[in-house]
């Protein structure tokens, strides 16, 4: 007999059926045991009576969290011993034949609850078992049907999914690079990507015209609470499109993401609101305004804040800086403005907010070789290094580059407040620490000698 899912035994009433998954629980009633089964989609009740006396004595010795896989009649529960809190909570299966797969060990920590009051720390080192807990595993389920939305939303209105590639070049985007050695060329390295920015411009050079990707992004940052180094967003890149058409865009996307799978939450204001940045800072003293009334769990308040400067000033390194990053397009293509009056120039920069928090940023792109120069420069970079670390970029650029623009919101984010949650690491299936440690591996650690000499790199201990 085929294994079914728990779900589907409420069509086999009457009949017979095959299940396989965890013991959720066991019970004893009399000379009855009960042991409710779990899989991926419910919970089922089982029936051993001592009628049968091989089963009734193996039922005995299980113990919950074992794997095992059980086959029999699929029958109606009393009319008084329904549960209506189960799907499957009609129905109950009489077993006929019984079998363990694999025993467990008591785990460190219960699965029963939601989870929260244990200790992270310990959660994270046995992630796979805090996955069994019935809300993670629901976040896992509704961040997947977010993705497989967004993917058929995109894909209908004509964009194509591109992967771009993960070892990539080390160059000035904002964040520290994550670099890893080259054995094939010693001494050079790759880089983990930031974000796909550059790859998305040039795939804009190539034609594609509306590129998206569910991108895995990597910044070595310092340890903060809520952040992680590596983060999935949804990347996409038009090209021949204003600010406007990408805003409304991105508008529709998110409206029928709540509309289809959050049903229950609503949207503060349709449009959502744009802001200038300098209104958001006069208003609301922050870049990221929370305009829920109410602030209750089902009120969601989007808005996208737009027209940020290009340029701000880093008083410690003593020099500009891209508000976003250096391909941002300045609201003006005069070169000698640019440099002369950096502070004064705006950019086709917006952000995309919810219930105070960022969740996505895009821009229109500089597609003309001497306004992106002239950017590097007034951030201070020499014209050599510009040509070094982008001149891929600029010789692009000198074959014929439309006009172009894109956005990318978080993934992470957008789940946790959608689905309540405190902070990312309950949307994400394997999270790192807030120093960047994954707990559960044991990484980052230490490579042995042999490695080091493959790659020509040495160890320098820091002096007592």
């Amino acid at each position: 007999m085929k294994r079914i899912y728990i779900s589907q035994t409420l069509k086999s009433t009457g009949g017979s059926a095959k299940v396989s998954g965890w013991v959720n629980s066991i019970r004893s009633h009399g000379k009855i045991i009960f042991i409710d089964i779990r899989d991926i989609t419910g919970v089922l009740q089982m029936v051993i009576s001592p009628s049968n006396k091989d089963i009734y004595e193996k039922a005995k010795q299980i113990r919950p969290e074992w794997v095992i896989e059980a086959a029999g009649k699929i029958n109606e529960r009393p009319k008084n011993m329904e549960n209506p809190d189960i799907e499957t909570g009609k129905v109950e299966m009489s077993v006929e034949e019984l079998n363990v797969l694999s025993k467990a060990e008591t785990l460190p920590f219960s699965i029963e609850s939601e989870g929260y009051d244990i200790s992270e720390e310990i959660r994270m080192k046995y992630r796979y078992l805090d996955l069994r807990r019935e809300r993670l595993r629901r976040n896992m389920i509704m961040r997947q049907k977010v993705i497989q939305f967004i993917r058929e939303f995109l894909i209908k209105e004509g964009f194509i999914e591109i992967e771009t590639p993960i070892l990539t070049k080390s160059t000035p985007e904002g964040a520290r690079d994550f670099i890893v050695p080259s054995r094939l060329q010693p001494g050079s390295f790759y880089a983990l990507p930031q974000s796909p920015q550059q790859y998305k411009q040039l795939l804009m050079v190539s034609g594609i015209e509306k590129y998206f990707q569910i991108a895995r992004c990597f910044r070595d940052e310092d340890p903060r609470g809520d952040r992680q180094p590596e983060f999935t967003q949804l990347d996409l890149e038009m090209s021949f499109a204003d600010e406007e058409e990408i805003l409304k865009l991105v508008e529709n996307l998110y409206i029928n993401i709540i509309k289809d799978i959050f049903p229950q939450k609503k949207i503060l204001q349709i449009p959502f609101p744009r802001i200038s940045y300098s209104e958001a800072m006069k208003e609301y003293n922050s870049d990221k305004p929370d305009l829920r009334k109410n602030k209750n769990k089902d009120e969601l308040a989007f808005a996208f804040i737009v027209d940020f400067p290009m340029f701000e000033w880093k008083k410690e390194e003593n020099r500009w800086d891209a508000v976003h990053h250096p391909f941002t397009r300045p609201k003006t293509d005069n070169i000698d403005e640019i440099k002369k009056n950096p502070d004064k120039i705006l950019a086709y920069q917006y952000d995309f907010v919810l219930n105070g928090f960022e969740i996505g940023g895009g821009s229109l792109r500089s597609y003309k070789p001497e306004v992106l120069e002239a950017v590097f420069e007034v951030m201070g970079h020499k014209k050599k290094d510009i040509h070094q670390k982008f001149g891929h970029m600029l010789t692009a650029f000198k074959y014929g580059v439309p006009p172009h623009g894109g956005i990318a919101p978080g993934i992470d984010r957008f789940m946790a407040i959608l689905l309540n949650e405190p902070n990312i690491r309950e949307v994400i299936a394997f999270s790192k620490t807030g120093d960047s440690r994954d707990l559960m591996m044991g990484a980052p650690d230490i490579v042995n000698d042999e490695q080091l000499k493959e790659l020509k790199l040495k160890i320098t201990k820091k002096k007592k």
